[in-house]
């Protein structure tokens, strides 16, 4: 066979070959997708997840199907979906708290930046500092006078060490020039009982397991990390309001949907396009607001973008606070 002939067939055996692949992302979506999510049922992105699952299913005309993978910082869910087969049909509830795990292990089975291909931001939500209803911090501008006037005796409350909370309180402490000690407990719950029995003076928790508490007068927000004001809250200040080196503090916890690297590009934009369409409906947006979540579409290279930051973010708290890499 001559090298022009050769060619040919080369060229039209890869032409088969590609066929069945090109037909496979025409049909995209022709069975269940599954998301996979690193937090146990019940939480905030756990119901994140399943809300824009459904929308996203009622869209595409097939089902959503929701795999709690919670345990070991995210490492167990995303071991699972940068492993799996690109091809659309596995997902990963990526947050802020992929981030951190890049800055918090050693090593990791996976690099987030190179093992999955972002889609689009789903939402983010606040972060609130709290203290009892009957503290003698009135304000934010209260607790920070006593702090600086008193090094050292401030003690916050957050759950456990390296989660987004700890880090977003050493990040505040930091920023606002205070010396105060950051104090773990192993959840929720315990943070709200040490709080509400006196045992810490404060506590950085996200805003949606305390919001009951706030609203009925049990705890008081002084104020959240976001750039604005909390929906529901309008009387919550952030703390940049309070401007000097507070003036430039943004700290939210988000989710994302991210999926296999090499999961093909036609693959990827749909996904995004209907998501765009999914996070822009009244309906979705209402049941996300629900949650305190503030829906969010970006463009798969924003959430790239915003990964890498945060990445860098979060390894420099972790390094600055001393926090032993596990």
């Amino acid at each position: 066979m001559d090298l022009s002939r050769r060619r040919l067939a080369l060229a039209g055996m890869a032409a088969a070959l590609a066929t069945p692949w090109l037909a496979a992302q025409a049909n995209w979506p022709a069975r269940p997708i599954r998301i996979v999510v690193p937090f146990g049922a019940g939480g905030v992105a756990d119901l994140t997840a399943r809300a824009v699952g459904q929308k996203l299913g009622e869209q595409l005309g097939q089902g959503v199907v929701i795999d709690n993978r919670p345990g070991a910082g995210g490492v167990t869910a995303g071991t699972l979906v940068a492993q799996a087969e690109p091809d659309g049909y596995t997902l990963l509830l990526m947050s802020n708290g992929t981030a951190v795990s890049e800055g918090l292990f050693r090593k990791l089975p996976f690099e987030a930046q190179k093992d999955f291909a972002p889609v689009s931001l789903l939402g983010t939500f606040d972060i609130a500092l709290v203290v009892p209803e009957n503290s003698r911090f009135r304000t934010l501008g209260d607790l920070l006078a006593y702090a600086k006037a008193n090094p050292g005796k401030l003690n916050i409350a957050t759950v456990a060490v390296g989660s987004t909370q700890n880090l977003a309180a050493e990040l505040f402490k930091t920023t606002a020039g205070i010396e105060a000690q950051v104090v773990p407990f192993n959840g929720t719950p315990a943070v709200i009982t040490a709080l509400r029995g006196g045992s810490v003076d404060a506590a950085v928790e996200i805003l949606a397991p305390v919001k009951s508490q706030i609203t009925s007068k049990a705890l008081r927000a002084l104020a959240t990390f976001g750039a604005k004001r909390p929906a529901g809250l309008p009387d919550v200040p952030a703390a940049s309001e309070a401007g000097g080196a507070l003036a430039g503090l943004r700290i939210a916890s988000w989710n994302a949907l991210a999926a296999p690297a090499k999961t093909p590009a036609p693959v990827l934009l749909r996904l995004n396009a209907e998501l765009k369409k999914a996070l822009a409906s009244p309906e979705l947006k209402r049941k996300l607001a629900d949650l305190n979540v503030d829906a969010r579409w970006s463009s798969p290279e924003d959430l790239g973008n915003l990964l890498a930051s945060e990445v860098r973010r979060w390894s420099d708290v972790i390094a600055r606070a001393k926090i032993p890499r596990q």
